[in-house]
């Protein structure tokens, strides 16, 4: 089956050339996702000796955190590009085409990267054959509440202008449509969380600086590549600034994280019970009466 091209990777690594190259790079989402993978390994009482992080995002500091939790003897990193000093076993490859062999990592960890990739089921499922049994898996990426603000002031600015839209931001899943690939690829006991970071700007211009500083303008293949003009933006920034503003006057922009993690299958892992099979009652739990539907059993 075809794989829509829904992502130009092509113009990906582009961008994630230029941000690895900048000597201020604008990692402050990296860095909070990267501390919240970190307090999730510390609820893992157990080790993991070999460990994959897929994309290059995480401040060194917590990548040494992550080591020391989970007492890693040997971190992969894995991203299209090259960045800068290594520190760990680097290797340049591709999260659609991961180059590990089945169950050959206990740990895989991702900081906001599986957004952009075209066929996330299938990645999905090379990451959960990577891993051995009973090995471990968490990632965070952008939801479908991300940049909403912004979605709707352009549309409204295109609409107007233009009698029509354009594809400008990402199509970002949601949590129940994760949780449903995580049970398509195979691994157990998937958990789905997420958290909205609210992130205050001046203006538009500000906001657009700090995504192209994360790599994250603008990749979709049907794109309008033409320059739309200045008073284009001029008139992005009226309409959000008339909705979205704080009581400082500041532009309002949500960042939904969502947080996935999962394990490949293992004998020892706890399996749901058989229905029908609970010998005690809700209802003596809860301290109540059970009250009947009237239906025969």
């Amino acid at each position: 089956m075809t794989v829509p091209q829904i992502f130009d990777r092509g113009e990906l690594l582009k961008k994630r050339s230029r941000i690895y190259q900048s000597s201020e790079p604008c990692d402050f989402l990296w860095a909070w996702v990267g501390q919240q993978i970190t307090d999730r390994l510390a609820e893992i009482k157990r080790t993991f000796p070999t460990a994959l992080e897929i994309g290059t995002h995480t401040p060194h500091n917590i990548q040494t955190e992550w080591k020391n939790i989970s007492s890693i003897e040997t971190l992969f990193q894995m991203d299209l590009v090259s960045q800068g000093v290594r520190r760990n076993t680097f290797l340049i490859g591709d999260e659609e085409y991961l180059p590990f062999g089945p169950q050959t990592l206990d740990l895989a960890l991702s900081n906001l990267t599986l957004h952009s990739v075209n066929d996330l089921p299938g990645t999905l499922i090379q990451i959960r054959s990577a891993l051995k049994a009973d090995g471990f898996f968490c990632a965070a990426l952008f939801g479908g509440e991300t940049l909403w603000q912004l979605k709707e002031a352009i549309s409204q600015t295109e609409l107007s202008r233009k009698n029509g839209l354009s594809p400008r931001i990402f199509p970002f899943a949601d949590k129940q449509q994760m949780g449903s690939l995580m049970q398509r690829a195979g691994f157990a006991l998937p958990v789905i969380d997420s958290d909205i970071l609210t992130v205050t700007y001046p203006d538009i211009y500000k906001l657009m600086h700090d995504l192209r500083g994360m790599g994250e303008s603008n990749i979709i293949q049907q794109r309008d590549k033409s320059y739309p003009g200045r008073h284009f933006f001029d008139d992005i920034q009226t309409y959000y600034a008339q909705h979205f503003s704080d009581k400082d006057h500041l532009l309002e922009a949500h960042f939904e994280i969502i947080f996935i993690t999962g394990w490949a299958p293992h004998s020892s892992q706890q399996k749901p019970l058989r229905p029908g099979s609970a010998k005690n009652r809700l209802a003596d739990a809860l301290n109540t009466s059970e009250i009947g539907t009237g239906e025969k059993t």
